[in-house]
């Protein structure tokens, strides 16, 4: 069953979506402030995040911000307010739909009920990118090879995915640059993603110095490279 994680600072809301969600089967986790949300986040992978947008230490906003440089699990935003700017605001961030305080329950469900089947369920074929015995589910914001899993940092996981959706493609350096950082204020110039490129062939190649599945292209950029 579908986990949840409802990050909501007003108690007998949260009481009162706890209850009525975890009646209807889903599993879940209750966070009250930002960093409750984010060591919860740290430990555990979900099908969906509920977010606050005003919370006793900042906004949910920021942690779609950082959920988002890794993950694209399904995000929900709850608003008190139906301020157009808000609204655009959390879309922008990678935010997935929104609703407006107050609210019936069953309007909620509805809008659950639909993200998660747009994503496709945690376990769906279409939620995971495999190949080379490398397996990444970027709903959960997890990778691994040959069953073990990858430690890998926000960047390299970046990598890893761009790379696996689109296998044996040749992408340059500036549409690398362009689709993972641009706007994102890392200002991430050609000698620092050669050292990503790098760093995610030691974690990823058998032999990082003789690379079978990230190869280099010649004054092209890098690609994917399939086997099995």
């Amino acid at each position: 069953m579908s986990r949840i994680l409802l990050l909501e600072d007003d108690l007998s809301l949260r009481n009162g979506l706890s209850y009525a969600l975890t009646k209807q089967g889903y599993t879940l986790d209750t966070a009250r402030t930002v960093a409750d949300a984010n060591a919860l986040l740290f430990k555990e992978a979900y099908d969906l995040l509920i977010l606050d947008v005003t919370l006793p230490d900042g906004s949910g906003f920021e942690v779609c911000r950082n959920v988002r440089l890794r993950s694209n699990v399904p995000i929900l935003f709850l608003t008190a307010s139906d301020e157009e700017t808000s609204i655009i605001m959390g879309l922008d961030l990678g935010g997935d739909d929104y609703i407006t305080k107050p609210f019936k329950l069953g309007v909620l469900t509805a809008h659950i009920h639909a993200l998660l089947r747009r994503a496709g369920g945690p376990d769906s074929a279409e939620a995971q990118l495999s190949s080379n015995g490398i397996r990444v589910a970027p709903l959960k914001g997890q990778a691994s090879k040959n069953g073990h899993p990858l430690d890998l940092t926000a960047a390299e996981y970046r990598l890893l995915c761009l790379f696996m959706q689109n296998p044996n493609i040749v992408l340059s350096k500036e549409t690398i640059l362009d689709r993972l950082w641009d706007g994102k204020g890392d200002y991430v110039d050609d000698n620092t993603l050669t050292v990503y490129i790098r760093r995610l062939r030691m974690k990823i190649e058998d032999d990082p110095g003789d690379p079978k599945m990230l190869l280099t292209v010649r004054r092209m950029g890098y690609k994917w490279n399939v086997i099995f």
